[in-house]
């Protein structure tokens, strides 16, 4: 069986031992530089009947689909597939897998850094202290405060959690809440609009779909309080970027903490690099050691188990 491997760039496969093993079981072709048009990523893909997708960059469109009709399996490295059409993966009898939580506590742990950065305003912080001055500026404290995490899956699980050990108030709204879920997780469901309502910080933890995307725009901003923050660090495309730009600008919400942009990487003249109340990294939750091993192991043993007639982690399109 041919793997190909057509977006290795930044490169974080090419020297790991998950590839040596994957190489056991089939050809593996791995193309580590950026295809730069939708016919370069199908010149590299034409031939494959496994494809390990590494970057979001790459869109599996349903052209790519219909010029590659050897195509069996796309693991994707990530838990969200939003850069995939699984609808025409589907049609095309392609099966699609990805690597839920590989990154959740990666992810969690980054999704507290924003919270408390933004809380404690400590870019701004550090900017005035390393120009010179002794900037004393008001801060929030987060213990005795209340959490609102959207999404319940790995990642928002692990955020529940960091939220309560810092001794937070944790509530959580989710597409399938349930009894039985909530008495798991001691966490309390509520709905989409008390959370915004009552949260001190809002964290994004939920994955990108037709169903998420916008789910934050202007009218669920001006539900939030003027002194919350709000953490993304799961897709730009869930929140209406120019309705958050303007919350900031204007009051509406204190300050923003952001992982993931519509548009990536973050155009030079993008207005949240000008706002004081934002703070910016660029899509790194998901980067450390830790949980780049275990995505690369994840991401080969889907290929492996499929080779074996055993798929794992397999990805729908939504109903």
């Amino acid at each position: 069986m041919l793997i190909v491997i057509p977006d290795d760039f930044p490169s974080i496969i090419a020297d790991d031992e998950a590839l040596e093993r994957l190489r056991e079981h089939a050809e593996v072709i791995l193309h580590n530089s950026r295809a730069e048009s939708e016919e370069e990523l199908i010149s590299r893909l034409r031939e494959a009947q496994g494809v390990i997708n590494i970057r979001a960059y790459s869109k599996f469109t349903p052209e790519v689909f219909a010029a590659c009709p050897e195509l069996k399996i796309i693991s994707v490295l990530g838990i969200g597939t939003d850069n995939v059409n699984l609808e025409a993966a589907e049609r095309h009898g392609v099966l699609v897998c990805n690597t839920p939580g590989y990154s959740a506590v990666s992810v969690g742990e980054h999704s507290l850094t924003l919270m408390l950065a933004a809380a404690r305003q400590i870019p701004r912080l550090d900017s005035e202290l390393r120009g010179g001055n002794w900037t004393r500026l008001p801060m929030t404290q987060l213990h005795g405060k209340t959490l609102g995490v959207i999404g319940f899956g790995d990642i928002a699980q692990q955020v529940v959690l960091i939220g309560r050990g810092i001794g937070m108030d944790v509530i959580s709204w989710t597409f399938n809440p349930s009894d039985e879920r909530a008495r798991k997780h001691n966490v309390r469901f509520v709905g989409l609009e008390e959370l915004l309502s009552t949260s001190d910080v809002v964290s994004i933890n939920i994955r990108s779909s037709p169903r998420t995307q916008g789910l934050i725009g202007a009218r669920e901003l001006k539900m939030m309080k003027p002194t919350a923050i709000l953490v993304n660090t799961a897709r730009g495309a869930i929140v209406d970027e120019a309705a958050l730009v303007e919350a900031l600008k204007s009051g509406a919400i204190a300050a923003a903490g952001l992982d993931v942009f519509t548009t990536e990487p973050l155009p030079p003249d993008s207005p949240f690099l000008s706002l004081p109340n934002v703070v910016v990294t660029p899509h790194t939750a998901g980067i450390t050691p830790e949980a780049t091993a275990a995505g690369n192991r994840m991401v080969v043993d889907n290929i492996i188990q499929f080779i074996q007639g055993n798929p794992i982690n397999i990805r729908k399109p939504e109903a």
